[in-house]
């Protein structure tokens, strides 16, 4: 595809002479001899560069660049007569990418409209590898890398623009409450307030003061008119953590407030609205909650618009090292020590189920850290059910399914670094030799 160019020049012979060179070197161009056609032209049309001369009939280049920044990422390279090279030099302060001063070479002119449009494609492609990094790698606090939490950054990516309820699902310490700060942080609302609310830490007598506030005198205690977090959250975002947990006679008024974006203060009878976002979470089967009669099934359906399922850490086990050098990194951070982790203990930590999830692991690595009298985490060094959980009995009767497993790794983890050896080995924790005996004992090509 043929880059496009915008050419302002007022002379006619200027003009046509840049415009049939820009042509014959393989450039799209559209050119214009006043500014207002151009900036026209500008709004309806993606331009890859533009030139402009800094003195027209109906306005100044520099205005016309100035709308140019506002509007479009599009590269300017203004062009100068002699002798006002001030303009020039505020072109480059209001951000042109150059400037060239007439009259010049046509060579000399190719060779920059060349260089601007290299630099243009520079920084769209370093704009999108940072996207991308941050989708698979770090989104923007989420860390991982494997196939599960793929899924789960597009998700977030998707839902983020929107204003849809979303219903975060998972087990204790998988990483909701990073997940709703994700979405609130990617979303428009992103400069207003998120709130955040536990409902399983508030008493059941109190979480609908909480949440919808309360009036002067509704009971005892109640001196002034506090606002609960529905009202704090105005133009933002609420997230209810636990939302499983929320007492059922709360329920049909958070239901209200969701639907109709409406609610009175405890005590009160003003109808007070609320533009707010919902970002709930539970670790709890809702659906099961439902059936039990320990959750309203209207409130389950409204919550529940778009779900977001974190994975367990035991089915994203590619993304344990990832884990173990964040935390290392945070826990030596500040002192003298530069701990590593051994293979043997890596290989404990693999294979290990985290019922606990994240939160768990995390735990791990702060016991290493603290309680390690050297630089190197060994086996010895991790809790006593993880380095258990490999030997023994338990080692010889699960040894064919934690082979299996250990294959099925490998190959994952090989897949992932595009079949590169050094790469997985070094993911791996093992030296590239280890590494081809394994895949020549486990027959992986």
């Amino acid at each position: 595809m043929k880059e496009t160019i915008l050419l302002i020049e007022d002379e006619k012979i200027m003009r046509v002479t840049i415009e049939d060179a820009l042509t014959a070197a393989g450039y799209e161009v559209s050119s214009f001899e006043t500014g207002a056609e151009a900036l026209k032209a500008f709004e309806g049309a993606d331009f890859s560069l533009v030139v402009t001369d800094v003195r027209l009939p109906d306005m100044s280049g520099l205005d016309i660049l100035r709308g140019i920044m506002r509007m479009n990422t599009a590269q300017v390279i203004v062009m100068t007569a002699f002798g006002t090279i001030k303009d020039a030099v505020e072109a480059m302060r209001l951000g042109a990418f150059d400037y060239i001063t007439k009259p010049f070479s046509l060579d000399e002119f190719l060779l920059l409209v060349e260089r601007s449009l290299e630099v243009k494609k520079l920084k769209e492609e370093n704009v999108r590898l940072k996207r991308d990094l941050d989708r698979c790698y770090n989104f923007p606090n989420i860390i991982g890398k494997s196939e599960a939490m793929k899924g789960v950054f597009a998700m977030i990516e998707r839902v983020a623009a929107s204003d849809a309820t979303v219903l975060i699902l998972g087990e204790s310490g998988t990483g909701k409450e990073l997940v709703a700060t994700t979405i609130h942080y990617q979303s428009k609302r992103k400069d207003k307030p998120l709130i955040k609310v536990n409902c399983a830490a508030l008493p059941e007598s109190l979480i609908e003061s909480e949440l919808f506030g309360y009036e002067k005198g509704a009971f005892t205690g109640a001196m002034k008119r506090k606002p609960g977090r529905f009202e704090l959250a105005n133009g933002g975002t609420i997230f209810l953590d636990e939302i499983g947990d929320i007492p059922v006679s709360t329920q049909a008024k958070l239901l209200r407030s969701i639907q109709e974006r409406t609610f009175e203060r405890v005590g009160g009878v003003e109808t007070i609205n609320a533009d707010v976002r919902v970002l709930a979470a539970t670790n709890k089967d809702l659906e099961e909650e439902v059936r039990q009669g320990a959750f309203r099934e209207d409130l389950y359906y409204r919550l529940n618009v778009i779900p977001v399922t974190m994975p367990p850490l035991r089915e994203r086990k590619e993304d344990i090292p990832l884990f173990i050098n964040f935390f290392l990194e945070r826990y030596c951070s500040g002192t003298s020590r530069n701990i590593r982790i051994s293979k043997e203990a890596l290989d404990a930590l693999l294979n290990y189920d985290y019922p606990g999830n994240i939160r768990e692991l995390e735990n791990i690595i702060e016991r290493c850290v603290t309680l390690c009298a050297s630089d190197v985490i060994g086996k010895d060094d991790l809790p006593p059910g993880i380095s258990a959980q490999t030997g023994g009995v338990k080692k010889h009767a699960l040894s064919a399914v934690a082979a299996e497993a250990e294959r099925e790794y490998i190959v994952r983890i090989l897949k992932s670094t595009g079949n590169n050896k050094t790469r997985a080995a070094e993911m791996l924790g093992i030296s590239r030799k280890t590494l081809w005996e394994k895949m020549k004992a486990y027959g992986i090509e």
